[in-house]
């Protein structure tokens, strides 16, 4: 993978965690399913995006048996 294509993939990851953020922001704490269907993308990418906003500690996650919500720290 180019250097180019790398910085591409980040900057797309990047751009789906702030709808992610911005999702949470308006509507509240929600399950990963509830949120790709809100987000209207696929469930991978979402994941990318909650991922990059957890290693920023900007969610938390909570496993709840089969399912796991998001929802923003406050700061």
């Amino acid at each position: 993978m180019s250097i180019a294509t790398q910085n591409n993939c980040i900057d797309q990851i990047g751009l789906v965690a702030g709808q992610v953020w911005r999702c949470l922001s308006n509507n509240g704490s929600m399950s990963i399913a509830k949120l790709v269907k809100n987000l209207e993308m696929p469930r991978d990418q979402v994941m990318q995006g909650v991922g990059w906003l957890a290693r920023e500690d900007k969610v938390v996650i909570v496993e709840k048996s089969r399912s796991r919500t998001i929802s923003l720290i406050e700061e």
